[in-house]
């Protein structure tokens, strides 16, 4: 598996990375990013769950326990509670959200997908995100998965980051570029 540098670099990279092996040789990689996704919207809905992750005022028992019953709650992999104890162990639960996105990088790599996060001023409809899909996967030549965003302060159009390079059509941005024009 090729797998960047800059994910094997980080620490959660490397967590990421000893998960996904795991999974693989397991043949559960869809299982576990299944599991990861519903810790990664639990941990965004509950700022109770996000604190017992990063206070480090809790042991690490403590925080095992806690995050065996979500996991349990959540109904997760046992490899992925296993995981979770770990990570509980070595006191990095705070590096959970890194490790999710790192491993769903990934998992997304090893399938031939790409993702990209498309920001609008507005909701985008299923007919505009499929087409949009549709173009920048016959842009790039593999197959984008699309993570939609709103920030009414692009006031119209759309910017989309794939990996490292960022697609740059707002309003805000053209305003700002003729702004500066107007100043020289």
């Amino acid at each position: 598996m090729d797998i960047s540098a800059g994910i094997q670099a980080s620490l959660a990279g490397r967590y990421a990375v000893a998960l996904f092996d795991l999974a693989s040789e397991g043949g559960t990689v869809t299982a576990v990013e299944s599991d990861l996704e519903k810790l990664g919207d639990a941990l965004g809905e509950s700022d109770d769950l996000a604190a017992v992750t990063t206070n480090p005022q809790l042991s690490r028992t403590e925080q095992g326990q806690a995050l065996a019953g979500v996991a349990k709650h959540l109904g997760l992999t046992e490899l992925t509670t296993n995981f979770l104890g770990v990570l509980s162990a070595n006191r990095r639960l705070s590096a959970l959200p890194d490790v999710i996105r790192a491993f769903k990088t990934i998992a997304a790599a090893q399938r031939g997908e790409v993702s990209a996060r498309v920001t609008s001023a507005h909701p985008l409809s299923d007919d505009q995100l499929a087409t949009l899909k549709d173009k920048l996967t016959a842009r790039e030549g593999r197959t984008v998965m699309l993570d939609a965003d709103v920030d009414p302060d692009l006031l119209g159009g759309l910017v989309v980051t794939i990996g490292s390079q960022r697609i740059d059509a707002s309003i805000r941005t053209r305003l700002n570029s003729l702004a500066q024009a107007m100043k020289a």
